[in-house]
């Protein structure tokens, strides 16, 4: 009769096979992407190392009072400074070691940067997690392994996600899976005493804590690190491999921003906000050149419109990068940037103005104004590119004259050249941008480009005659934004929810142990009513009735009936369990919160088929008699036992009270204590 009540919110975790935890994690593939993780990992090892035995150096310098010991600590301690500097560089090295991360199709095109995922070291939850679930939920804690195991092979499944959509997922779900794991088993008031190693992912220095903020901030980190290096991925030889590509690096700048406004006090220096500023700033400028690509990607036709939209998208890359570079150039951010990161800024932001440059000056020379042409679409796009004209020059006029036109355009092509020359000069100074290669003939193949159309135009007295090129206005017909994180694509299944619905059980709330219950319907009346939604709470209790006797009080939940889970139950299913037992002994596991503001649920049923013994219709009949005594003062507190609305409370409170407990009724008729003053009385033994 029972078995359409069972519990409908609990739904076994549905498996896939045998790997549940293997979409979007790939923790066997041998890719140039896992072994430099890898060697990154073997790298916050060795670094740890030096950390400490530096820590120790300096803890025997300031201890030490010999002369000789204090010389030799201090040549320890620069050695150890020296290889701590060393291993740092290292790990900038695996930092722009971008070619591992690019798309596998051969392109020429500048590589992007990619973020490295964080690592960490393994955590064992399963002895804080049972004890936990003995103590504070009164619960056999080897029911729950299963659900511990998942926990923890979702978590070890973290540290290799797939580089795809489905890695990001389950970097989303085991995230979402932290805030339950939060509400059920850390408490605010208390360390649970889990331990909790991330690696810095720029510095490699290991940062702890015992909560799980640090936790749910470095997963938001990896999410952003892994939506980078699918941005780099992507093919940006086809249209829909740059579009894949400008939406991920702006899904980056979600996370990474999420991650900024939401968890402001990190120790990890990566996601300082400061740093993570950098970062977002680093994100939404690929973004922007992903953009640039696009517009180039079908091939940029020699006419007037197409060059002024090309040298006005290039100016608006050199912008961002621009403004990206100043910001790698502040402190604090500057002292753990990898500098290799701020040189390829300095060099992107050089490239694409000495590109607009060049755009700008091809359509001034190569398009002159021909009898028919649209003279004000032209007039009026010239005056666009612009902030304002040359002296002495004006759009229209230009446009007319070939000799304001070519003389204007080898300003430009001059202009490009020095900020060409630039990008190869940040380039060769830095080792790291040399030794990409590809890198190295973009730049030169533009140089070239540039140096042979202005060798075209050269004359002796150009050195005299050229004045400065203006800056180009930057536009962008797609401005890229930021896309924050969309957790509620992700469906995920709370893997305790056996424990209850987490509005109630809740390690921010304390109730007492179980208690059992025993008692019968009398003539088919409880002696109390219902209310609540999951769990289900007494409500109404009769004082006198046989489950008030056997020690339930008005505001238990409901844990289980005759060994049968109703955490889960609504009223209405819990109503009808009870109602199947008949005049049969009814076993109700009840719990009782401890929290003295804890309010109960609007939602109420009834099941009372025995009105006229109902302690209301008790109370009913003391109210009518002491109608007559008007002597007699009644108390003007609200009985729990109104049957009002909300709109009547007022009416109920003068024709629903109980007698106040210092008022003796009539002779000969039994006084009935007010349930307040039972709760009262009995709120010590919880």
């Amino acid at each position: 009769m029972t078995d359409t009540l069972l519990p409908a919110a609990p739904q076994p975790l549905e498996k896939e096979g045998d790997g549940y935890f293997r979409k979007g994690c790939n923790p066997l593939a041998q890719t140039g992407r896992s072994k430099l993780q890898n060697q990154r990992a073997a790298l916050n090892q060795q670094i740890l190392k030096a950390v400490r035995m530096r820590t120790g150096a300096e803890n025997l310098l300031k201890a030490a009072t010999n002369q000789k010991v204090r010389e030799q600590v201090r040549l320890e301690l620069s050695f150890l400074n020296s290889d701590l500097q060393m291993l740092k560089e290292e790990l900038e090295g695996l930092n722009i070691s971008v070619g591992v991360y690019q798309s596998t199709e051969e392109a020429f095109t500048i590589p992007l940067i990619p973020l490295g995922l964080k690592e960490t070291k393994d955590v064992d939850f399963s002895v804080v997690l049972k004890d936990f679930i003995l103590e504070h939920y009164s619960e056999d804690s080897d029911l729950y392994e299963d659900e511990i195991a998942d926990l923890m092979d979702l978590r070890q499944a973290c540290r290799t996600p797939s580089r795809d959509e489905a890695g990001v997922e389950l970097l989303m779900s085991y995230f979402i899976q932290l805030g339950f794991v939060e509400s059920r088993f850390f408490p605010p008031t208390r360390q649970m005493g889990i331990l909790f190693t991330w690696y810095d992912s720029l510095t490699g220095v290991p940062v702890s804590q015992q909560n799980l903020l640090l936790e749910k901030a470095s997963i938001l980190f990896n999410m952003g690190a892994l939506y980078t290096q699918i941005g780099t991925r992507c093919n940006r030889r086809t249209p829909a491999g740059l579009e894949n590509a400008v939406d991920a690096f702006q899904r980056a700048a979600g996370v990474l921003n999420y991650l900024k406004e939401t968890f402001t006090h990190t120790p990890s220096y990566d996601m300082s906000p400061a740093m993570l500023s950098v970062l977002v700033r680093m994100m939404l400028a690929q973004a922007q050149e992903s953009t640039f690509e696009k517009v180039c990607l079908p091939g940029i036709q020699n006419e007037f419109f197409m060059l002024v939209k090309v040298a006005q998208e290039a100016a608006k890359v050199g912008e961002v990068y621009r403004q990206l570079h100043a910001a790698m150039n502040q402190a604090p951010v500057k002292e753990n940037i990898p500098y290799s990161w701020a040189s390829l800024a300095c060099v992107k932001a050089h490239h694409y103005e000495a590109l607009a440059h060049y755009f700008t000056a091809t359509l001034l020379i190569d398009h002159q104004l021909k009898p028919g042409a649209d003279e004000d679409h032209q007039e009026k796009c010239l005056s666009q590119l612009y902030d304002h004209m040359p002296e002495g020059l004006t759009p229209l006029a230009t446009l007319k004259n070939s000799h304001q036109r070519q003389h204007l355009g080898k300003s430009h092509l001059c202009k490009a050249i020095t900020h060409h020359e630039e990008s190869v000069r940040e380039a060769s100074l830095c080792k790291k941008l040399r030794n990409i290669e590809v890198l190295q003939e973009v730049l030169s193949a533009a140089h070239q480009r540039t140096r042979l159309k202005y060798a075209q135009l050269r004359e002796d007295c150009d050195l005299l005659n050229l004045t400065e090129a203006p800056d180009i206005v930057s536009k962008t017909q797609q401005e890229v934004e930021i896309i924050p994180p969309q957790f509620s694509k992700v469906t995920v299944t709370d893997f305790f929810q056996k424990l209850g619905p987490l509005s109630v059980f809740s390690a921010n709330k304390r109730w007492t142990p179980p208690r059992s219950i025993h008692f019968t319907a009398e003539e088919g009346d409880l002696g109390f009513t219902l209310r609540g939604n999951a769990p289900v709470q007494v409500h109404f209790l009769d004082p006198y009735c046989s489950a008030a006797g056997a020690g339930a009080k008005e505001g238990d939940y409901i844990v289980s009936i005759k060994g049968m889970d109703c955490k889960w139950l609504t009223v209405s299913e819990v109503m009808k369990l009870l109602k199947s037992f008949g005049k049969d002994d009814i076993e109700m596991k009840v719990v009782s919160l401890l929290d003295s503001t804890s309010s109960m649920l609007s939602k109420c049923a009834t099941y009372s088929v025995g009105m006229q013994k109902t302690y209301s219709m008790i109370c009913l009949a003391i109210d009518d008699d002491d109608k007559t005594d008007k002597t007699k003062k009644i108390s003007k507190k609200l009985s729990f036992l109104s049957w009002s609305t909300n709109k009547n409370r007022q009416k109920s409170a003068s024709t629903l009270c109980l007698p106040s407990v210092g008022v003796t009724g009539p002779p000969g008729k039994k006084k009935l204590p007010s349930p307040f003053s039972l709760l009262n009385s009995d709120s010590s033994l919880y």
